[in-house]
């Protein structure tokens, strides 16, 4: 099995409390291919997620925020 990691970072529109933002994280972490995602940094729109390209597209990540009414951005890759 593969297990090639890489980081994107995502920029979410809305303004998350520190509670929200981990709870988006620890949703992310059920995605098949997703090893992490961090939002806790001193920048509160920005998340950075570690997967498995192999695995997952990070373009889910954009449609999951949607369903849960998020606008977010990949910014970096």
């Amino acid at each position: 099995m593969n297990d090639r990691l890489v980081d994107v970072t995502l920029h979410i529109n809305e303004e998350l409390d520190q509670v929200d933002r981990n709870k988006l994280c620890d949703e992310l972490l059920h995605i098949s291919g997703v090893n992490s995602a961090d939002a806790s940094g001193g920048k509160p729109h920005l998340m950075i997620v570690e997967y498995n390209p192999d695995v997952v597209d990070p373009m889910i990540f954009i449609e999951y925020a949607k369903q849960r009414g998020l606008h977010m951005q990949l910014i970096g890759m």
